[in-house]
């Protein structure tokens, strides 16, 4: 559904949507073990009294994440970048669909639009610069000539630290619900699905395949964040670096169907995972992305080893998201 707020023909002024994923929020019950996962992962974490902040060194002013003390592990909020003209135009939007503006917690006030999507998850749209891409951005390759080797020495290599956030795959309880609300409320577009199952969805500004991701479960929560990296071989590395580390449990190496990316998930304290990904498919501003709907053998991955067997199981659903 398209949202009309103005006469002039450019993208902005036609349509209304959120133009990025600014950042997520956890609560989890152990700031030290996460302040260690996420630092062996690359990411610059950050304290402000009891929370932490996750940075990359290729965005320091950024704030991708905010982890905040509670008693278990649990999906605090999700926020949206928006345009700052967008602002009143969203919240005549929420007006329009009877859905109620929250106060912001306490001790994270902004002054954006705060509400909760339909599984109560709570939702911030905030002005903010665009950070997602406005093009592909194209994996490394790089191959050595001939005559001269091409890996470092392992004692050599370097270390692994993500350039951006790419998406958050949540746990919904009605994925058709999650996409006609996020499509008709935050303007973001179905790019693939696989019935009632899984959904991707993608920003109307110009975006990879997905900002954001449904799976059904009984509960929400959230599954997994991800980690844009320069190259498969960077992949390869942020493994291995988790791995000396003592984080073994994850997913990887392997190729995803919808998205085409490549991908290696780490598990964390609390059983959810980051991925460290390059190479997603990107969906231009404007651009009419065919949707499909498909069975679940094709619409998982293409190459890679078998996952978990609890890779689907929401931990916060039952309330085992607890620091291991």
């Amino acid at each position: 559904m398209n949202w009309l707020v103005g006469d002039a023909p450019s993208l902005k002024s036609v349509a209304l949507g959120v133009h990025s994923l600014d950042h997520f929020a956890l609560s989890v019950p152990d700031l030290e073990k996460a302040r260690d996962f996420y630092s062996a992962f690359g990411l610059e974490v950050l304290p402000h009294g009891n929370i932490l902040s996750l940075h990359t060194s290729a965005h320091p002013q950024q704030q991708w994440g905010l982890i905040l003390e509670g008693s278990a592990k649990r999906l605090h909020h999700l926020s949206f970048g928006i345009f700052e003209d967008d602002l009143p135009h969203f919240k005549l939007r929420l007006e329009q669909h009877h859905v109620p503006l929250l106060d912001p917690p306490r001790g994270l006030e902004t002054t954006g639009l705060w509400f909760k999507d339909p599984d109560g998850v709570l939702i911030e749209l905030r002005i903010a610069p665009k950070t997602s891409p406005d093009r592909k951005v194209a994996a490394d390759w790089i191959s050595s000539p001939d005559g001269k080797a091409g890996a470092p020495k392992r004692s050599e290599a370097p270390l692994v630290k993500p350039v951006r956030l790419g998406h958050c795959l949540t746990f919904t309880r009605d994925v058709p619900a999650a996409i006609a609300f996020y499509g008709d409320i935050l303007g973001l577009r179905l790019s693939d699905r696989a019935g009632s199952d899984i959904a991707f969805m993608h920003g109307i500004h110009g975006s990879a395949h997905h900002l954001i991701a449904f799976a059904r479960s009984e509960a929400p929560g959230l599954h997994h964040c991800c980690w844009d990296v320069r190259s498969l071989n960077e992949i390869g590395l942020g493994a291995m670096q988790m791995a000396a580390q003592g984080y073994t449990q994850g997913w990887g190496l392997g190729r995803h169907v919808l998205g085409s990316n490549y991908f290696h998930y780490v598990r964390d304290p609390y059983g959810s995972y980051s991925e460290y990904s390059c190479d997603m498919d990107y969906i231009p501003a404007m651009s009419e992305w065919r949707a499909g709907d498909h069975a679940a053998e094709d619409a998982f991955y293409v190459w890679g080893p078998r996952p978990p067997a609890d890779w689907t199981h929401n931990h916060e659903a039952d309330g085992q998201g607890r620091a291991s």
